[in-house]
This record gives structure tokens, C-alpha cells and sequence, in this order.
């Protein structure tokens, strides 16, 4: 018999001080308004990289336009409609993600992670005077609120060990 046969049979269940069916019911009213606050999160950050996606992809001279940005050269407009393709891949993750929080929190976290290296780019490029309050909009500020919707609503494994199963 080895150590770990040896520790398995000796290891009594864990028991729960009230019924499974209340067990789960009470777990699932607690996790539900979170899981939908998450899944609503996910699709609004999915519809903003889908906007800023399609706009850099199909129309990457009318979007700088749009942004106040002053006319660059044609070979910069080819970076966008690639930074454009991002956006739409990213947002595609976020619908991924809503569908099961839990099994793709991998995206969760790659959204924190693009959005501090956002949010620290669009600052140092605010604070160096190369783009204007007006000109960066809402990078100025969404940054800091996905993270913290993000962060705040990261999910928690399900009672039971079942996560993923309903997916």
C-alpha cells in the first residue's frame, strides 16, 4: 500500500453543516448577481474593443480623424487596421470570457494587463504633452475602470468544484 493509497483511504468526507440542496441553493444565490454583474462587464468592454476594432480596421484614417489627431503617413494607417485586428480579437476573448468567467479567467487577466499598459501609455503621452485630454477621450479614464470591474468581480471557484461544467 502506498503513502498516497494509505491517505486517501483514511481521509474521511468533509461534511456540511446543512443539506446539499440548501448548500447549493444558497451558493448559487451568492454567486449569481456577481457572475451577471461580470458577464455584463465583459460584454460592455467586448463592445467597445468591437467599435474600436472595427473603426481602426476598416477606416483607420477616419478613426484618427475622429481623434483630433493630426494627418500621419499612409504606413501608419497599416498599424492601426493591424492594432484594429487586436481590438476585435480582444473582444472576441471578453464574449469567450462571459460565456464562463470562471474556465477563462486567462482573459480576464490578459484585460488587466493591456489595460495598465494602456492606461500608463495614454498617461505618459498625456503628461509629455504629445496628445491632449480631448484627443485620448475615454483612455484617459477606462483603463482604471476595467481594472477595477475587472478586478472586483474576478471569480471565484464554485462550491463543489464544478466550474466550467455548465459551459
Amino acid at each position: 500500500m502506498t503513502l498516497e493509497y494509505s491517505f486517501k483511504a483514511t481521509t474521511p468526507p468533509v461534511q456540511t453543516a446543512q443539506p446539499a440542496a440548501a448548500a447549493t441553493s444558497t451558493a448559487a444565490s451568492a454567486a449569481l448577481p456577481a457572475t451577471g454583474w461580470l458577464r455584463g462587464t465583459l460584454w460592455f468592454i467586448a463592445v467597445v474593443q468591437f467599435v474600436l476594432g472595427a473603426g481602426f480596421t476598416l477606416a483607420p484614417a477616419q478613426m484618427a480623424q475622429s481623434l483630433g489627431l493630426p494627418p500621419v503617413p499612409g504606413w501608419a494607417h497599416w498599424m492601426f487596421a493591424m492594432m484594429g485586428a487586436r481590438f476585435l480579437a480582444v473582444g472576441a476573448g471578453m464574449l469567450l470570457a462571459a460565456r464562463d468567467p470562471w474556465r477563462h479567467r486567462a482573459w480576464l487577466g490578459a484585460m488587466i494587463g493591456i489595460q495598465a499598459i494602456d492606461g500608463l501609455a495614454t498617461w505618459a503621452y498625456l503628461w509629455a504633452g504629445t496628445v491632449t485630454l480631448a484627443q485620448v477621450s475615454t483612455a484617459s479614464f477606462l483603463p482604471v475602470v476595467f481594472i477595477a470591474l475587472l478586478w472586483r468581480g474576478w471569480p471565484r471557484p464554485p462550491l463543489g468544484g464544478q466550474a466550467g461544467a455548465g459551459a
